[in-house]
């Protein structure tokens, strides 16, 4: 019942760090985020696991998504 408004339930991290990598690329994403995994040779795998070990990060990274959402449906109207 408490999840009923997460826009976050049932979106798994990996489907996050694919839409913002399908929407930024790699390069403007480590601009925009200035994380070093995505900087140097980037790859889902090595972002993943920052990101699932650094809480902040994934923070950070689940509010792009998440204003990125909401752009998008104010957007479409």
């Amino acid at each position: 019942m408490e999840q009923e408004n997460n826009p976050l339930h049932g979106v798994k991290l990996k489907e996050i760090l694919e839409f913002l990598v399908d929407k930024y690329g790699w390069e403007e994403l480590a601009q925009m985020s200035n994380f070093r995994c995505f900087f140097y040779d980037p790859s889902m795998n090595s972002a993943l696991k920052f990101l699932r070990s650094t809480p902040w990060a994934r923070d950070r990274i689940e509010k792009m998504y998440l204003r990125e959402l909401r752009w998008m449906k104010n957007n479409s109207d």
